[in-house]
């Protein structure tokens, strides 16, 4: 099967930095991809060169198969939805989404038929006389996305379309991003550098630092099984601890933290020697809590301490336990038990599996 979008050895170097540096990937028929990372990372850059914006200093770029080098944006089976959206607010809707038909030369009963079923499509039927300053924030998103896909475009490319938006909208939109997606069945390519995005929309993400992927994969691929220290630090929550290796045998080692408490860990991609620097991820959840500590005694990991902060947020309520040893540890409590309401300055028993950590190298 040809991909929709495949860029091969992409690179886009500028006068005093090269911003992209050699990416290549592809994205299949019908599924929804991100490029997840930090701001100024390169993830825009690769979004500009594949709408026409800006021309690649090397590598391709082929939509189904044919290559877009030197085609200019109009030209491209492509469009793209912008942050700001950039509706035009002296148009009513259906100006606004006939807009490119307009341009293209499309009869005017062509176009009301068109805008009619793509508003049908993104639900938001019989709304073709009203003006954008009468529409809520996510209806505005809609429309902005009606526009592009009333052109029938192979790929759809959104720029952070959700950055602009109060957080309760962001989270129901999310949702409705992934639904349209499905629902017209078209390639979208999004980009941003908010993970819970990337996570909760996305068939497949690439995870971007510095110019270049660090790892591509599902979102159960890049939360379970980081394959780099950028990736388990960027991609959730996780407590984070750099030490020595103070034994190593095989894919594990025993790690002495810089605050002194000894972690014992698998490792990713062989074993680290002994005496070297290494970097220790452990999520939150994977930390089981007990008043007993004989109670865990089947973990490779056990400490004690006491809880020094409730963080209360719902579903995902957490605790700060500080070891012995002064150490914070972030844990994810159960919703229902008798650790769910654990008072501050409580004494408690942790533990977690080597297996459950990622541990990397963190020499230079």
């Amino acid at each position: 099967m040809i991909p929709d979008l495949e860029c091969q050895s992409l690179t886009k170097s500028f006068t005093e930095t090269t911003a992209v540096k050699g990416v290549s990937f592809s994205v299949a028929p019908g599924s929804f991809f991100s490029i997840l990372g930090p701001s100024g990372c390169g993830k825009t850059t690769i979004m500009r060169m594949i709408a026409g914006f800006l021309e690649p200093t090397g590598g391709d770029i082929r939509i189904k198969g044919k290559s877009m080098l030197n085609v200019p944006p109009n030209k491209r089976p492509v469009n793209m939805v912008f942050q700001h959206l950039a509706l035009f607010p002296m148009m009513n809707i259906a100006e606004n989404i006939g807009y490119g038909l307009r341009r293209v030369g499309l009869p005017k009963a062509e176009i009301t038929r068109k805008v009619g079923e793509v508003l049908d499509r993104v639900g938001l039927p019989g709304i073709e006389n009203r003006k954008i300053d009468e529409l809520s924030g996510g209806q505005k998103q809609r429309v902005a996305i009606a526009r592009c896909m009333v052109l029938e475009p192979d790929v759809l490319l959104l720029d952070e379309p959700l950055g602009a938006l109060d957080l309760k909208l962001r989270e129901r939109m999310k949702i409705e991003l992934k639904s349209l997606q499905a629902a017209f069945d078209t390639t979208f390519v999004y980009i941003t550098h908010d993970q819970s995005e990337a996570l909760v929309m996305s068939d497949q993400i690439a995870v971007m630092n510095e110019g270049q992927f660090e790892q591509v994969g599902t979102a159960r691929d890049l939360y379970y099984r980081p394959q780099s220290a950028f990736v388990a630090g960027f991609v959730g929550d996780s407590n984070r601890w750099t030490g020595t290796v103070e034994q190593a045998e095989g894919n594990r080692i025993a790690l002495r933290t810089q605050d002194g408490m000894l972690i014992t860990s698998a490792t990713q991609g062989g074993s680290l020697p002994t005496g070297s620097m290494a970097e220790i991820f452990l999520r939150p959840e994977a930390v089981r809590v007990a008043h007993d500590a004989a109670d865990l005694a089947r973990f490779d990991n056990r400490l004690s301490g006491e809880v020094s902060s409730l963080l209360f947020n719902g579903a995902a309520s957490r605790i700060l336990v500080r070891g012995d040893t002064g150490q914070q540890i972030e844990v994810t409590l159960p919703q229902s038990g008798e650790f769910a309401s654990l008072a501050k300055g409580a004494p408690v028993h942790i533990g977690w599996a080597g297996e459950q950590t990622a541990c990397f190298s963190a020499e230079p």
